[in-house]
């Protein structure tokens, strides 16, 4: 089975992606499982905005920039693909059900991994495979507080209506968090897209799995910041937007961070196509500068 250096070159991201979130338990989980599926999050982007080749250019040549030839990309050998390698994901996230580990990033995790093997199902090899379910029984418990009863999101199988929530949860965030940062804000929007997208992919019972970790966040973010957190600058207003060239021009070579530059725009475009409001999108747009 062929690897990323037959992979066609319009999967190359998702190819070092992938890479990266099964080899991030060997490094730094956390750290290293965000830019890998950042590199997912950001050919998705690409693909699904149908952004133009100035822009696609300008975000490949930012992983080339970064990351592509680190240990943490490195290629695996050649095998055979599991054939039940996205079961075997689903079933890793569905072990943590009900308990809100770590910003949700379990179920954002696998989200992107089971996306990306289902785009290039050849690179799901069993060494790949063992990688990012080692990844997602990584994440520990985070504020695992009881969820508000009033928080109540729609299925996640209505994407119209889920998503509507979601994005408004995240608007409210938003201004919430003015002046704290918006980690909460572009969480729910990364964390809530992922039970929408697995929902979507037909796997509606880790969709569900995920339901009451959500309530939890949601409720956790619906208190606020608390006392004694930290305040952080927030972004100048600007009308650059990440479907565009210029904004990741603007931003420079060495401004990725761990990978939320592009995990929060490709979450954010996805729900605001998903929840066709018009009205909603144009109270998003007026403050997503805010977030990217």
């Amino acid at each position: 089975m062929p690897d990323e250096n037959s992979s066609s070159q319009e999967n190359r991201l998702i190819t070092l992606g992938l890479n990266a979130l099964a080899r991030s338990p060997e490094m730094n989980y956390f750290a290293d499982g965000h830019r890998g599926a950042s590199m997912i999050s950001a050919h998705l982007l690409c693909v699904d905005n149908e952004l133009d080749a100035a822009t696609v250019k300008r975000i490949q040549q930012l992983f080339d920039l970064n990351w592509a030839s680190s240990k943490l990309c490195r290629s695996y050998p050649e095998g055979d693909r599991d054939p039940k390698a996205v079961e075997k994901v689903g079933l890793a996230l569905a072990d943590g059900s009900g308990v809100l580990r770590q910003v949700g990033h379990d179920v954002i995790f696998a989200m992107h991994a089971i996306k990306g093997f289902q785009l290039a199902p050849e690179l799901a090899t069993p060494e790949r495979v063992a990688g990012v379910c080692n990844l997602i029984r990584s994440f520990k418990p985070w504020r695992d507080i009881a969820p508000d009863p009033d928080v109540q999101p729609p299925p996640f199988t209505d994407e119209v209506a889920a998503s509507r929530f979601i994005l408004r949860e995240a608007s409210s965030a938003i201004d919430r968090f003015s002046g704290f940062g918006q980690g909460f804000a572009g969480h729910m929007l990364t964390f809530g897209q992922a039970l929408v997208e697995l929902a979507a992919m037909g796997h509606t019972e880790w969709a569900e799995s995920g339901r009451v970790a959500f309530r939890k966040y949601v409720t956790v973010t619906r208190q606020g910041p608390a006392s004694g957190d930290r305040k952080i600058a927030d972004h100048r207003p600007s009308k650059l937007r990440p479907d565009e060239a210029q904004y990741w021009n603007k931003r420079g070579d060495k401004t990725l961070g761990i990978g939320h530059v592009f995990k929060y725009p490709y979450g954010y475009y996805d729900l605001i196509r998903r929840a066709n409001d018009d009205q909603l999108a144009a109270e998003l747009d007026a403050k997503a500068y805010q977030i990217f």
